[in-house]
């Protein structure tokens, strides 16, 4: 399976050198890093070349790097049912970059665009309805960012005295927040089994 991989990178290396920046294999699987630039058309490739036929998008999704100057990476996961391949494109994007849609080649690439615009804030040029699809019209911020707080910006209740639904800056309270780190149950005043290893160190 890998010296078929391994032919199979060679072959997009051969054929798009543009667009392949460097391709590795590892658990079994080939991972290409394409250049921005040439994204759509080597997704365009990999579905009408005879040797690839990547026909099914099975994913995309993203991965946040703030150390990086280009911060993130967008992650794409193909399929080719005809050769029995998997592949995976990933794409370093800068925070100011838009990532060309790939909607005209695959249109099943329309809500998974829009879920990594909504969680990582990334942006999709040519992309017909670019709008959040998890989160709410209101909300601030991408989740999925590592910059984001694990508690969000705002907690949403609904008040019984106004009749609707009401938006509030998270307020915590940090003494009523206890964490034992021993077992999985915060703020446990017991002993459960296993916690005498956390004890012993």
């Amino acid at each position: 399976m890998s010296e078929a991989l391994a032919q199979l990178a060679e072959h997009l290396a051969q054929k798009r050198p543009q667009a392949v920046v460097a391709s590795t294999i590892a658990f079994g699987e080939l991972t290409v890093e394409v250049a921005l630039p040439h994204l759509l058309s080597f997704v365009d490739f990999l579905k009408t070349d005879a040797a690839c036929k990547f026909s099914t998008l099975v994913d995309i999704t993203a991965v946040d790097h703030p150390e990086r100057p280009a911060r993130f990476d967008v992650v794409y996961h193909f399929l080719s049912m005809y050769q029995n391949h998997r592949i995976r494109l990933r794409v370093a994007v800068r925070e100011e970059d838009m990532v060309p849609s790939i909607i005209p080649v695959h249109e099943s690439a329309n809500w998974f665009e829009r879920e990594v615009f909504d969680m990582f804030g990334i942006l999709f040029s040519g992309h017909p309805d670019l709008r959040r699809i998890l989160t709410d019209y209101g909300f601030r911020g991408h989740p999925l960012r590592k910059d984001f707080p694990t508690t969000g910006y705002t907690e949403v209740r609904y008040d019984e005295a106004l009749k609707r639904v009401v938006y509030e800056p998270v307020k915590l309270v940090q003494e009523y927040r206890q964490f034992d780190f021993l077992s999985p149950w915060e703020g446990a005043h017991y002993v459960l089994p296993g916690d005498e290893k956390g004890a012993a160190k």
